[in-house]
């Protein structure tokens, strides 16, 4: 069954909500390594609900998060700075994943937390303004 563009995009953007809610709750858990996994898939989703509306998508995260920065990010439609808050999700992320002896903080799931929430919701505004100009079919 073939999705079309605007219930893909709106499914991604649902998956990347439901892994920020897992992100909050392993958090108040104590379970920060986990909550940053899961703060940094939050943006990863959200970037790939944007995504699908060049239809890209691809399997390796370096791809999905290149095409992001290429079309989004530098042609101005997403501030520079989601750039920078997107490496650093995608960087603490790997040491929370693969370091054995990385030790995440309360304070450092606390920033990635805040930042999947800033990301989504700026995919959120961006996703309503294409749906309202008919760019979302």
């Amino acid at each position: 069954m073939q999705l079309d563009i605007k219930t893909l995009s709106a499914y991604r953007l649902d998956r990347a909500k439901e892994d920020l809610q897992a992100a909050v709750s392993n958090h108040q858990a104590g379970f920060y390594k986990v909550a940053i996994n899961r703060s940094y898939y939050a943006i990863f989703h959200g970037i790939r609900a944007v995504n699908i509306i060049d239809g890209f998508d691809a399997s390796k995260h370096s791809s999905v998060i290149a095409h992001f920065n290429q079309f989004y990010v530098h042609e101005g439609k997403f501030d520079r700075s989601t750039y920078k808050l997107i490496d650093s999700a995608y960087r603490i992320r790997e040491k929370c994943d693969y370091s054995d002896f990385f030790i995440a903080s309360k304070e450092d799931s606390e920033k990635q937390i805040h930042n999947a929430t800033e990301f989504i919701s700026r995919v959120e505004i961006f996703l309503k303004e294409k749906l309202e100009n008919g760019a979302l079919q």
